[in-house]
């Protein structure tokens, strides 16, 4: 018997159903090999009665008996193949988490190399070999191995999904057409796929085309990045450079103070001791006279008293002490002058730092039209806090540029206006007809404001932070960093810095606001027709 199964092919003891080893197998009339309960299903699911080799139609389901000789066959071509499987195992991979398994391994299951689709099932190298070598399973469609393999077949029919429905676009397979999808444009999944790789193609386009937007936008980040760097390596140079001058300078300031404030007491006390010394030199002198005045006042010799008297009078001190006073020395003022000096010493300085900055803020100038005198009077609310009175007539002016991101600077000359608002404001808070011009309501802005006993700058909030400035600004300079939340106001002609709004949290489009009109901080009312500016 083993001689005899050695002479058979591997493929003669498996089953062309199941794939496997025959189990109970029987012949039908047409002479090929199936298992009983293989062919037994396969009849009882399908509207006619085939062989599913060579396609023999059975009018009537033939009467099957189990094949003992075959089964004997079966049985040791399994023992065979198990000694075979194991001895191969050793040299395959078990299926790692993630990897399809072989669906008919026992035991450690292999990882599966192929998926038949018309069988349903993976394999490992072992037991892929009959589709390698079996003549009836060499047409069946492999593939690299995948899970599920149910979901490829028909929920309603049990049959392998092969075809495509364009009129419900659904999967079908061949008894769906048959029934539901008999009128529909139904076509072989195959030929749907070209069109889908067509799909698949302008995807793929269109995906490298997101790779390489978001590469640009990678290395714009890293060009930003770098740029931040060298600004932070440049402004860290500048500031130590110009905080080491002023500390220097400091120092210089504070050593000449205490040097003069030390001179001027060491001339005192000196000035104080020479007089001291002087003294006590006339005290000791005047003290020997009194002594002596002494003695001639118990004399008898009246012409050695004379004569004495005569010299005594001579020789006392004549100088006036009464008329001579040491004064506390006075430094009220030495300190004030001090740092008025120092001020005056850091002015270059300080100058040239602003200057550079203001050219760096420069560089994000944009060109915003601001001309009060083409808009339309509206009123502004009066400094007594009242209500707003018709003939205080006030112009504001916004631009229609905005900006929600990134940095931008503007000018706008101020001169001609006695007093006058400036900054910008966000784009919601235009919506509001009455508000109090405070960062909290949206409006960063400075004022000058000039009337009879008044005269100063300041800030616009609640409260409002005066500001001290030596002149008149004519043209000022407004820089405002979104990300950052910075607005800052410059003196143009003098490229100083005069304020900065810092640590604002900006969520809304910002635009530049002008007015030439006395916005003392209190309120301002803004009218629809306002708001459409050059």
């Amino acid at each position: 018997m083993a001689s005899a199964s050695c002479l058979l092919t591997e493929d003669q003891f498996l089953c062309s159903i199941c794939l496997d080893v025959f189990t109970g197998p029987v012949t039908t009339p047409c002479g090929h090999n199936f298992c009983k309960n293989c062919i037994t299903e396969h009849w009882n699911t399908s509207v006619q009665c085939r062989c599913p080799i060579c396609k023999r139609l059975y009018k009537t389901k033939p009467e099957l008996q189990v094949n003992t000789f075959i089964s004997e066959m079966a049985a040791q071509f399994r023992q065979s193949a198990q000694q075979k499987a194991s001895s191969s195992s050793s040299e395959q991979q078990a299926a790692k988490p993630g990897e399809v398994p072989c669906d008919f391994c026992t035991g450690t299951r292999l990882k599966a190399l192929k998926s038949c689709l018309v069988c349903l099932a993976s394999y490992c190298k072992t037991h892929l070999e009959p589709h390698l070598k079996v003549s009836g399973l060499k047409t069946h469609q492999l593939i690299d191995p995948v899970e599920n393999l149910n979901g490829r077949m028909c929920m309603k029919h049990n049959q392998l999904l092969q075809l495509f429905c364009k009129t419900d676009q659904m999967y079908l397979c061949i008894l769906c057409t048959t029934f539901d999808h008999k009128t529909h444009d139904v076509v072989p999944l195959k030929e749907e796929t070209k069109g889908k790789k067509a799909e698949l193609g302008k995807t793929e386009a269109e995906v490298q085309q997101m790779i390489q937007k978001r590469q640009l936008k990678i290395q714009e980040i890293k060009h930003s990045v770098r740029l931040s760097k060298e600004d932070a390596v440049r402004e860290l140079a500048e500031g130590v450079q110009v905080f080491t001058a002023l500390k220097a300078s400091i120092e210089r300031s504070q050593a000449e103070l205490i040097k003069t404030i030390k001179e001027k007491q060491i001339t005192k006390e000196k000035q104080a001791e020479d007089f001291m010394k002087e003294l006590e030199e006339e005290i000791f002198q005047l003290t020997k006279a009194r002594s002596e005045v002494e003695q001639l006042l118990h004399s008898e010799d009246h012409l050695h008293l004379h004569q004495r008297l005569s010299f005594l009078k001579a020789a006392l001190p004549a100088k006036n002490w009464a008329a001579i006073r040491v004064q506390p020395t006075s430094y009220e003022g030495s300190v004030a002058r001090a740092v008025a000096q120092l001020e005056e010493t850091i002015t270059q300085p300080m100058k040239k730092l602003f200057e550079a900055e203001l050219k760096r803020v420069k560089r994000y100038e944009v060109q915003v039209t601001l001309d009060p005198d083409i808009v339309h009077p509206k009123p502004a609310q009066s400094n007594d806090k009242q209500q707003v009175k018709q003939d205080n007539k006030c112009r504001c002016v916004l631009s229609k540029q905005g900006i929600s991101s990134g940095r931008f600077y503007f000018q706008v000359q101020v001169k001609k206006w006695s007093s006058w608002t400036l900054g910008v404001v966000r784009k919601s808070a235009i919506m509001n007809r009455d508000t109090t011009l405070s960062p909290r309501n949206g409006y960063w802005t400075i004022c000058f404001k000039w009337s009879i006993g008044y005269y100063g700058y300041f800030a616009a909030g609640t409260p409002s932070v005066g500001l001290s400035l030596k002149k008149k600004p004519e043209k000022m300079g407004v820089f405002v960093d979104y990300e950052q939340g910075v607005v800052s106001f410059y003196d143009v002609d003098a490229a100083g810095l005069i304020y900065s709004f810092t640590g604002c949290s900006f969520t809304d489009t910002l635009h530049p606001f002008y007015s030439p009109c006395s916005n003392d901080g209190v309120k301002i009312h803004i009218t629809e027709k306002d708001c459409v500016l050059l």
